[in-house]
Formats: C-alpha cells, sequence, structure tokens
C-alpha cells in the first residue's frame, strides 16, 4: 500500500472541470469513499454512469453500428401535416360558404334585377345542375367562344331545335363557363315559358326575359350579353325528317334591336339537339287542348311514360361565329326593311353553311 500511487484525472477532464466542485454520490454527508487512494475510486465510479447515460440516450448499438449506420423507420403521415391541413381548410370553407348562401336565401339578403335574374342562384345552385348534363351526358364541345366580346352588349343568334328548348340551356352554360370573362347570357323566350308553374320561376332566376323588343333594348343597352333563337316553335316542333333545315327566322326584328343598339351580331350553330328526342308526329288534336303549339310522338314517348322524357344521349357541338357589326349604320337604319332583310339573311345563312360543315365533320350521332 505504500507504493500505491494516485491516478489523476486525464488532461481534458481537469481542464473542463477547473474551478468546479465534483459530482457527490449519494451516502454519508460530507464522506468521501474508499480511504487511500478515494479519489482513484470516486473517479472511476462516476465514469461509467455518464457513459451509461450517454449510452441510454443514443439507443442500442451492436455490431460497432453508428446511428448514421442503423436503418431509419418510415415515418408516418402525422395529423396535422399539409396536404390534411388543406383538405380540411378547403372543405371549412365550402361548408362556411354554404352556410352563409342559405342565410343569405331565409334572411332574403340578395340581389334580383328588374327582370327576376338570381346572378347568385344561378351561379352557385342552377348551373351546378345543368352542368353535369352538359359535360357527362351531351359532352358538349364548344368552338369560336373567343368571337363573343368581352365587354358590352352583343345579340346572340342561334338556330332552335330539340322538340324541347334543351339547346338553349346548354348555350347558356357553354358562355357561362367557356368565356374569359365569364360572360352570362340572357336569353330571351317565349310567352309559355312564363306561364307554366314552376318554369316561369326557374326562367326568371336564370337571367330569361320576354321575346319582345323593349326587353331586349333595355338588355342590349345595359351592356349584356342576349340571345334569341328567331325560328322559335317553328323550329324546336320541326318533324325529324326537316332536322338541320332553318326555318324562318320571323320579320327580322332582332336585327332592328341590334341596329338600334349598335351592338354586334354573333351567330351561333348547335349540332346534336336534333336527335335528343326525334320527332316522328305531331298530335295536333291533342296540342289544342292542352294549348301548346304542337304535341311530341317519339320513338319513345308517350309510349314509354316519364321514361319517354329522357333526351337520348347525343353528341353536341356549339360553334360561335365572326360577330356581324351594327355600329357602322345610320340610326335611322333600324326602320329600313331592305337592309333588315338583307341582315337577317346574312345571319340564316352563315348559320346554316356552319351547321353543314359541322355535320360534315361529325363521326357519329353519339360520338
Amino acid at each position: 500500500m505504500a507504493d500505491a500511487k494516485v491516478i489523476p484525472f486525464d488532461d481534458d477532464r481537469s481542464r473542463s472541470g477547473a474551478g468546479q466542485r465534483p459530482a457527490r454520490r449519494r451516502g454519508t454527508p460530507g464522506r468521501r469513499p474508499g480511504g487511500p487512494g478515494g479519489e482513484s475510486a470516486a473517479a472511476g465510479e462516476v465514469q461509467p454512469l455518464q457513459a451509461l447515460a450517454a449510452a441510454r440516450e443514443e439507443g442500442p448499438v451492436t455490431g460497432g453500428e453508428s446511428p448514421e449506420d442503423r436503418p431509419q423507420e418510415p415515418e408516418t403521415p402525422r395529423e396535422g401535416d399539409g396536404a390534411t391541413d388543406g383538405l380540411a381548410a378547403g372543405l371549412e370553407r365550402r361548408i362556411a360558404s354554404g352556410l352563409s348562401f342559405l342565410r343569405r336565401r331565409v334572411t332574403g339578403d340578395y340581389d334580383v334585377d328588374d327582370f327576376g335574374y338570381d346572378a347568385e342562384l344561378t351561379d352557385q345552385v342552377l348551373m351546378s345542375l345543368l352542368r353535369p348534363v352538359y359535360e357527362k351526358y351531351f359532352r358538349v364541345e364548344v368552338k369560336g367562344v373567343e368571337n363573343i366580346p368581352k365587354e358590352g352588349g352583343a345579340l346572340i343568334v342561334a338556330n332552335h331545335s330539340g322538340t324541347l328548348p334543351l339547346d338553349g340551356l346548354m348555350m347558356q352554360v357553354a358562355v357561362h363557363d367557356h368565356h374569359p370573362a365569364g360572360r352570362h347570357l340572357r336569353l330571351l323566350a317565349a310567352d309559355l315559358v312564363f306561364v307554366l308553374p314552376v318554369v316561369n320561376e326557374l326562367a326568371r332566376k336564370l337571367g330569361h326575359t320576354l321575346a319582345c323588343a323593349e326587353d331586349a333594348e333595355r338588355l342590349l343597352g345595359q351592356g349584356e350579353l342576349v340571345g334569341v333563337m328567331p325560328e322559335g316553335f317553328k323550329g324546336i316542333g320541326k318533324p325529324f325528317g326537316e332536322r338541320y333545315k332553318l326555318q324562318r327566322f320571323g320579320r327580322g326584328g332582332f336585327v332592328s334591336t341590334a341596329l338600334r343598339q349598335g351592338v354586334p351580331i354573333v351567330p351561333c350553330s348547335i349540332v346534336g339537339a336534333e336527335e335528343i328526342y326525334p320527332m316522328i308526329g305531331n298530335a295536333k288534336t291533342l296540342a289544342r287542348l292542352l294549348g301548346f303549339p304542337y304535341f311530341p310522338l317519339t320513338p319513345t314517348f308517350p309510349w314509354l311514360g316519364p321514361l319517354g322524357l329522357v333526351p337520348l344521349p347525343t353528341k353536341w357541338t356549339i360553334q360561335f361565329g365572326e360577330p356581324i357589326p351594327t355600329d357602322g349604320y345610320p340610326p335611322e337604319a333600324a326602320e329600313d326593311p331592305m337592309l333588315m332583310f338583307n341582315l337577317t339573311d346574312q345571319v340564316r345563312e352563315q348559320i346554316q353553311h356552319t351547321l353543314y360543315k359541322l355535320l360534315v365533320q361529325r363521326r357519329s350521332v353519339f360520338f
């Protein structure tokens, strides 16, 4: 024991611990363990404890592997990550928007113009109901929508067909969804539309108005986009054997309206609507009793009952032609019958020519 030597701490530990009191083990207060060589014994016991603590923090290491060499477990998605938060936020916004919409409808806090047009209801509800029919059922292809002015009044003149006026509704969706400025089309409808109980209210909410010169001029003067189908019942109720043959365009009243307001006329040709209800007959006696302009007989109606009202899923094409300007004519031109006849014939011929061209390009009625 006389030859025992005190083993000093290593240099690094002595430098780092300078001026600090060494940690004391649990035991008798104020006593240092051991006799001679107690400092070395204390050092020998403290070192393993610190190494054990470090090992516990690093986790088990086997085969001399470093923590970087160990295979990492894949991280599982946690609640609150970016994707989940985005979906939750989007759902919350939709719910909040829907509740806000319902609150405004219940309290009456929404705007309707003088014609009964409800822009909010049209955008959020009615267009959402028509869009699946437009995109999935009739698979409408739109061409030449850039020919519609981005602002200001314009008169869109289209052919009319299909037994029921679905072509007007599909044209309205085409303008609303495909025009760069997202414009709304205000259709001029026949008197019959506004005497039917439910149809009357829906037509007003969609922005339709009576097909008269006064209403049309007022809308065009406000910079609205107005749609008209001059064939009327003669076009929509014609036999299937006369499909895609334009009927008479009235007396040119739409041309007079465009001349008075100095707005362009945009011809529109619709292919596909003629075949949705092939009209093979007309029960004229029944039509007179019901007060209808015609009572259609098709291969499915009225033989299949309500099922016969389902239209055939034809493939549609709607093409908007080059606009015909009217702002270069003097104000008295609207009273010139020869000018109105020439412009009416020009619009009609342009629509008919485009119909023939689209029919030649069409591969099939349904595809």
